[in-house]
């Protein structure tokens, strides 16, 4: 019995021995592909959230290879655990909006006057976040904003594809602008809002409901470091930020994919730029292109691209990649003409800063209203930090008082 004991605890600590050194070596591996700009404030703070994710990742795949849960699974329950409990300032409660789960922030305080609506969509790659891992984000927006929000649990990639979680945010929007008098709210002061993966379906939904007569207009956008093309990841932010976590440039590109197919098959073609043929890149080029970014965004070690070519094969599969309602950068004139006055949030250290920028001078371009901040020490997600405790970030806090 004694030797069977022993055994076991030898059994165990090398397990565990094997474990933490593999978790050491993805970490070390990551570290190796990573990057903190000495621009970021408190860099730190933003290497150990790197950690926990990385940690969180490699604990994943090790429970996925030995049979127990997917490694996306796992980290949606982990993001998913935290609950805040009652708010005294707030009335929330989960609804469904047709067969969409929402989670809706009332204030208690009475007034005078129907609230500001807004609809809020959480970024995450389309893979992941949730309600949950919002939730701070919303009772402090309906707080502050003293406003009704309504938090969208659309489907997600990759058992979901495009378009699933477009139209999950746009018939939830259409539900609550038809029921609108149920919840307080003026119907001509609604709003959409989103952050990464959420402001490129907060645009899309706007672009949408732009040509519907049948509803009232929406009265603005906001659109917090979006994600809004798939045409070129070697816009400068690409090349600048691409190993600046928490969202590396190969990462931006593999969620884009997860929500378009399902899968990632096409991948080192969508990075090198050859997953869309010249002629249709060409057609684009005045919405999409490196000479729309300002100079100062390209003194950063940003070398022109070579325009590369691909094969019918692999357009295919992306096509959809062309379509406004997937990539709402790509959106006709017309179109854009007709949007609400728009808020954009950009980040200098993220790799999606260009989109937000190339969106701004779109809409500058039609006549649009836009009010732009950028945080110029930020980096992807970082308003999410705002309330972590001991690894917020007071640029967060900056970002959110603006969005409010």
């Amino acid at each position: 019995m004694a030797v069977v004991y022993t055994l076991l605890v030898l059994f165990l600590a090398v397990f565990v021995a094997g474990f933490i050194l593999l978790v050491m070596g993805a970490i070390n591996f990551d570290f190796s592909n990573s990057e903190i700009p000495p621009g970021v404030n408190q860099p730190v703070k933003l290497r150990i959230i790197h950690i926990i994710l990385i940690s969180r990742a490699v604990v994943g795949k090790i429970l996925e290879n030995i049979g127990i849960c997917s490694q996306v699974s796992f980290i949606r329950y982990v993001q998913g655990r935290k609950t805040l409990g009652v708010d005294p300032k707030l009335f929330i409660k989960d609804l469904w909006f047709e067969k969409v789960p929402v989670r809706i922030y009332q204030p208690k305080a009475p007034s005078a006057s129907p609230r500001r609506g807004v609809m809020f969509f959480h970024g995450g790659g389309w893979v992941f976040g949730s309600l949950e891992t919002h939730e701070k984000l919303c009772r402090s927006i309906a707080r502050e904003s003293e406003s009704v929000v309504v938090s969208v649990g659309y489907r997600l990639a990759p058992e979901h594809k495009y378009p699933a979680a477009y139209e999950d945010c746009l018939n939830a929007t259409i539900h609550f602008m038809k029921n609108i008098e149920r919840y307080g709210v003026d119907p001509a002061n609604v709003i959409v809002c989103g952050d990464s993966a959420g402001g490129n379906l907060a645009a899309a939904v706007s672009q949408t409901l732009a040509g519907r007569s049948d509803l009232p207009r929406l009265r603005a956008q906001i659109l917090i470091y979006p994600s809004l093309q798939a045409l070129d990841f070697n816009l400068p932010s690409y090349q600048q930020n691409r190993g600046v976590p928490p969202l590396f440039r190969e990462r931006a590109a593999f969620y884009m994919l997860q929500y378009l197919n399902g899968n990632a098959s096409n991948l080192e073609e969508v990075l090198e730029g050859s997953h869309i043929p010249i002629d249709i890149k060409l057609n684009y080029r005045k919405w999409v292109s490196p000479d729309n970014i300002p100079k100062k965004f390209k003194v950063r070690g940003y070398k022109p691209h070579v325009v590369l070519d691909c094969t019918t094969e692999v357009y295919e599969t992306v096509k959809r990649f062309c379509e406004p309602n997937l990539c709402p950068l790509l959106a006709k004139d017309a179109l854009i003409q007709q949007l609400p006055e728009s808020f954009i949030l950009t980040c200098e250290y993220d790799v999606l800063r260009d989109d937000g920028l190339l969106y701004k001078k779109r809409l500058e371009d039609n006549g649009v209203r836009v009010t732009w901040y950028h945080l110029e020490d930020g980096f992807h997600g970082i308003l999410n930090s705002f309330n972590s405790d001991w690894l917020s970030f007071s640029s967060g806090k900056r970002g959110l008082d603006n969005v409010v």
